[in-house]
């Protein structure tokens, strides 16, 4: 078979197009929750526990999927959390109830629980450690691409068709994706058309690989690594989890923005996002090359400086302007997704090839803890206090969250120059 040229970076396409269609899907009903309010007659609160039922099975699902994905490997076990994920969205579309939506919203979180899991696994495959942040940079992209693309795509839909059909496009598309991956994806020891030199340069630095062991999930859970990753995660995950979830809402209700009119605004925080997540990754290496950093030490610094510009939203609920509001909101996810991006390739950096997925699943169900919390004060207290004080908590979350960092990884070296 003919050898591709750099095939490591086609593979971070493949993930960053199935993780584009996974975040499509999720965030198709943050667009529609305005219209689906009055269509199926249901309360802000009772919108919060159909994201909380989202929330709950993609808490618990993460580090169960992660071990699937560990014990299955990459290319049949995504495929099939792929298929399940696309059925999962377009079945909403038969959806009359806040209840029936809730039910569907569940069984979508377990399928798309995977994601995230499986683009770190497939980073910590197919890249040495100082290209991992670029790496995941680019794929956690499409966790923004995907959201950014939710508000045009979704809204021009339901108003040119119906709302139902927007679910069925969001989720037959990842249908697509699946057989696409399925036939594209081999880890770096298998696939015919990477090139002997680039094996060579993808396995340097990283651990030998000895013998592939089950992940030790008890002996996951006991590290110190695992916990200077988990709460910072815990920490960061309510930002992002407003932001996916709420801001449609909250500009119809607060700023009184119609349906067109978040469409045209609701995706430039999501285009921010991507930004930051990018520029996030390849601050990294610039770190390691013109500064003589440490690589955890590099990552460190990305992190940290994400933390200060989240002092930005947190003064969304003081702008009088709803473009200062949005342009506010553009920060939070440049800031968000350069934390995001970086915080997730500590994964692949401290943890050992065979439990990687599982790490980052248990991190990622300690992370969706904090963001369901938040997601149900935010609908329990909207109404009542305002979103002022709520968007305030999350500037203060992050400083918390970069001070363990700090605190914990600071100095730290990778797995395969540190004996675990």
């Amino acid at each position: 078979m003919k050898k591709i040229k750099g095939l490591r970076w086609w593979i971070v396409v493949l993930i960053c197009l199935g993780t584009i269609i996974n975040y499509l899907a999720r965030s198709s009903l943050s667009v529609l929750a305005p219209q689906l309010k009055v269509v199926l007659d249901f309360t802000t609160q009772e919108y919060s526990y159909v994201v909380a039922a989202f929330q709950i099975a993609y808490t618990i699902m993460q580090p169960i999927a992660g071990y699937i994905l560990d014990f299955l490997g990459l290319k049949l076990g995504f495929a099939l959390f792929a298929v399940a994920w696309s059925v999962s969205n377009m079945l909403h579309a038969g959806a009359t109830s806040w209840g029936g939506l809730a039910f569907f919203r569940g069984l979508l979180g377990l399928s798309e629980a995977a994601g995230v899991p499986a683009g770190i696994k497939a980073v910590g495959e197919w890249f040495p450690a100082k290209e991992r942040s670029v790496a995941v940079g680019w794929f956690n992209a499409g966790t923004s691409l995907g959201a950014l693309l939710a508000p045009p795509l979704v809204i021009f839909v339901a108003t040119t068709h119906s709302w139902q059909l927007a679910f069925i496009i969001t989720g037959g598309l990842g249908l697509i994706w699946a057989v696409l991956f399925y036939f594209c994806y081999e880890s770096p020891k298998k696939h015919p058309a990477l090139s002997d030199e680039e094996r060579a340069y993808i396995l340097d630095g990283q651990p030998e690989p000895g013998v592939q062991a089950k992940p030790a999930v008890r002996e996951i859970i006991c590290s110190r690594d695992f916990w200077a990753i988990a709460l910072p995660r815990f920490l960061a995950e309510p930002a992002w989890q407003t932001f996916s979830f709420w801001i449609p809402l909250y500009l119809a209700t607060e700023r009184h923005m119609d349906l067109k009119q978040i469409a045209i605004f609701a995706w430039m925080p999501f285009l921010a996002a991507d930004l930051g997540g990018v520029l996030g990754g390849y601050l990294s290496p610039f770190l390691m090359k013109h500064f003589n950093m440490q690589l955890i030490n590099s990552r460190i610094v990305g992190i940290v400086f994400g933390a200060v510009c989240m002092i930005g939203p947190g003064c969304i609920g003081l702008a009088a302007s709803p473009y200062t509001a949005i342009a506010l909101f553009c920060v939070g996810g440049f800031a968000h997704q350069m934390i995001s991006a970086l915080i997730n390739t500590l994964s692949a950096d401290v943890f050992r090839p065979h439990e990687v997925a599982t790490a980052n699943g248990l991190t990622g169900m300690v992370s969706w803890i904090g963001g369901l919390s938040f997601s149900l004060v935010v609908g329990a207290l909207a109404t009542s206090i305002g979103y002022t004080p709520l968007f305030a908590c999350l500037t203060v979350f992050d400083l918390i969250g970069a001070i363990i960092v700090v605190t914990l990884l600071r100095n730290r070296q990778p797995a395969h120059l540190h004996q675990q």
